[in-house]
């Protein structure tokens, strides 16, 4: 049995970014760049003034006499070709500054001059040179790198690369991942339950798992504990990018899941991890494409999902940073685990002083769907311990948007 670290290694280093393709900028928001993104154009592309106000020579300003005001230059319009000394130019917000002012003197900081028409005074101290103008190139300069391969595409990434006049990005595809779940219990949701059956949430969690990590799911249905069945919808799965599948993957005498996939050919590079929930989940590979049977317990199931899956659905995608924040929080009340097994327990957090503080969700039994819901963070809790005390530090990873 792999140890939790070591399962979670091998995953990582067997799967690989899937290919590029080119989306429209709006489009891009969530994906990850696949190309390195070089500034074509200085920006700003031109001096530009960053206030409604007036352009001046720093030199007339300290002279103690009216300005005349010698035209005007509206935000897009063309800069005067030169200002001569003892003038000023009305200017707005974002319009070029003409050649010679090497200041802008806000509206609210000069005056009319009173006796004569289009003069004007400068109430306060001579401005600094430079003075509220936004410099060709001073945010990035024609030739740089503004996103490299692998970063994330968010909103501000959206307005440089529109800044910049870019219409379309490279980006990682997508994963398509498959989903299918297992088990002569499971009906659909909105079915008629009838005894002994269950709902099949896995699925649908799944699903909506796959989309919060960016991919696209390829929901299969249930297949029956059978082995005709299970070899049909395998199969169909195998056209995805990736597969999951939930349930049938122990020892009991309908869990045919490892067989088949066998039959199928998948290479099977673990079964069993050294983690609590979700030792019995298998990992393997067909043709390249990542294979993971999670264990049908819907608490197991998404954890192992968070833990396992998770990562690699996004190293497929082109991210660089893979893992949700693992930081330090102080325990709140005693734990008692197993020895053997890195057992993640789902915990609430509270932020108090900067310090975060964990206490338990609730009850940790895998049977227990609802204390995954009130869990802001799972508790990492290593292998070789059994006790740990109200006081002491743990590491938690985050699942909810505390740090996000």
């Amino acid at each position: 049995m792999l140890s939790f670290e070591e399962a979670r290694n091998l995953i990582l280093s067997n799967v690989i970014p899937m290919e590029a393709e080119e989306v429209t900028i709006p489009d891009s928001l969530g994906r990850v760049t696949a190309e390195d993104v070089i500034a074509p154009m200085n920006l700003p592309s031109f001096d530009n003034s960053a206030m409604d106000g007036y352009a001046v020579h720093v030199a007339d300003c300290s002279r103690f006499a009216p300005l005349t005001v010698s035209g005007y230059i509206p935000a897009g319009g063309t800069a005067i070709a030169k200002v001569l000394p003892g003038n000023a130019v009305r200017i707005m917000t974002g319009a070029p500054v003409p050649s010679g002012c090497d200041a802008i003197v806000p509206l609210e900081d000069v005056e009319e001059a009173g006796e004569v028409e289009g003069e004007i005074w400068v109430l306060k101290a001579a401005p600094r040179p430079g003075q509220h103008i936004r410099r060709a190139g001073e945010d990035v300069k024609r030739g740089e790198t503004v996103l490299t391969v692998g970063t994330p595409i968010s909103v501000p990434a959206i307005s440089m690369l529109a800044s910049l006049g870019r219409t379309r990005v490279r980006v990682y595809r997508r994963t398509v991942v498959a989903i299918l779940a297992t088990g002569d219990e499971l009906v659909e949701p909105g079915q008629s339950l009838s005894e002994g059956k269950l709902f099949n949430s896995n699925s649908v969690a799944l699903a909506a798992a796959v989309r919060e990590a960016g991919a696209i799911p390829m929901i299969l249905g249930i297949a029956r504990d059978d082995r005709g069945d299970l070899l049909e919808k395998i199969t169909a799965g195998l056209q995805a990018d990736a597969l999951i599948t939930a349930a049938g993957v122990s020892v009991g005498d309908r869990d045919f899941v490892r067989e088949t996939l066998a039959e199928l050919g998948i290479d099977e590079l673990f079964w069993k991890v050294g983690m609590r929930p979700g030792k019995s989940m298998a990992f393997g590979k067909s043709c390249g494409k990542p294979v993971f049977s999670l264990p049908g317990n819907p608490v197991s199931t998404m954890i192992t999902f968070e833990e396992m899956v998770r990562p690699a659905l996004l190293k497929m995608m082109g991210h660089q940073k893979v893992l949700r924040p693992l930081v330090t929080a102080i325990l709140r009340e005693d734990i008692r685990k197993k020895s053997g097994r890195v057992f993640f327990s789902r915990v609430r957090l509270e932020s108090v002083n900067g310090r975060f503080l964990a206490w338990n969700a609730g009850n940790q039994e895998t049977g227990f769907v609802q204390t995954l819901l009130h869990a802001d963070a799972l508790a990492v809790l290593p292998a070789d311990r059994v006790s740990f005390e109200a006081g002491e530090e743990i590491n938690v990873h985050i699942l909810s948007s505390l740090l996000e």
